[in-house]
């Protein structure tokens, strides 16, 4: 049970050892706060409202502003995404390439729909993007993707396709070894986990998510370890705000 008093300027929490009070400005207060609005959230489909550039971008705009910064300091060569939908990411990325004059976008999914396929070939943008159609962990794939990244290229890899552990465990590992020093293959939708009850959940979604197979991939290889980018500028005492991609973040180090 959460209680907010606009008055007194309170928050106040039931827990296992009874009621905690807490300043409305502090930042322990945001975080339960914006635990709650990304549940709110994700029951109206909240992220089911936004485009970009003319295409839908099914993502949280929070998330989009973290990996927007991330873009920009590790400059990659190549931007790699499994899962495509209407293509707003690409579009996002691609745009960010151009920006920054460099860089492009390979966008995999197992199923391109024709009107999708359609939109993205006929954006401006679009040449700075690569799709392929075919399942992200099938071998043929890996391989197809894998041959579009040199030795040179500075790699950045997000997982947006199927979200269950097993999937999400096998594209880490198909899909790490391109990435580059100091950058990040993220495996995104990890909120499923926080979720379990939600109208729009799973029983599973507990163990069976991308923040599982995130962890046990970190566990597995010493050359990852899970590191939420902290922002560039902030001014304000909140260090990481809200985000559907908690334990997302893995980031080479070796």
């Amino acid at each position: 049970m959460i209680r907010i008093d606009t008055e007194k300027g309170t928050v106040s929490v039931d827990g296992p050892g009874g009621e905690t009070t807490l300043a409305l400005e502090s930042p322990e207060a945001f975080s339960i706060l914006s635990d709650a609005w990304l549940r709110c959230g994700w029951d109206t489909k909240y992220v089911y409202s936004f485009s970009w550039l003319g295409r839908p971008i099914i993502q949280l705009p929070d998330d989009l502003m973290r990996v927007q910064e991330v873009i920009y300091e590790i400059r990659p060569d190549v931007i790699i995404e499994t899962g495509i939908a209407h293509g707003g990411s690409l579009v996002f990325y691609a745009g960010l390439c151009r920006l920054l004059g460099k860089g492009r976008v390979i966008g995999v999914d197992i199923e391109i729909r024709p009107h999708n396929r359609a939109a993205i070939e006929r954006h401006f943008l679009f040449e700075h993007v690569t799709l392929i159609e075919g399942s992200s962990i099938d071998p043929a794939t890996v391989k197809r993707v894998h041959s579009y990244v040199t030795p040179t290229d500075r790699v950045l890899i997000l997982l947006d396709s199927n979200h269950s552990k097993q999937h999400v465990l096998a594209e880490l590992r198909a899909y790490a070894p391109l990435v580059s020093m100091g950058s990040y293959i993220v495996a995104t939708d990890g909120i499923m986990a926080s979720l379990v009850g939600a109208p729009r959940s799973q029983p599973d979604w507990s163990w069976n998510n991308p923040k599982a197979a995130a962890e046990e991939f970190a566990g597995e290889d010493a050359r990852f370890v899970i590191e939420r980018p902290r922002p560039p500028f902030n001014e304000g005492v909140v260090v990481h705000g809200p985000t559907y991609w908690p334990n997302a973040w893995l980031k080479r180090v070796a």
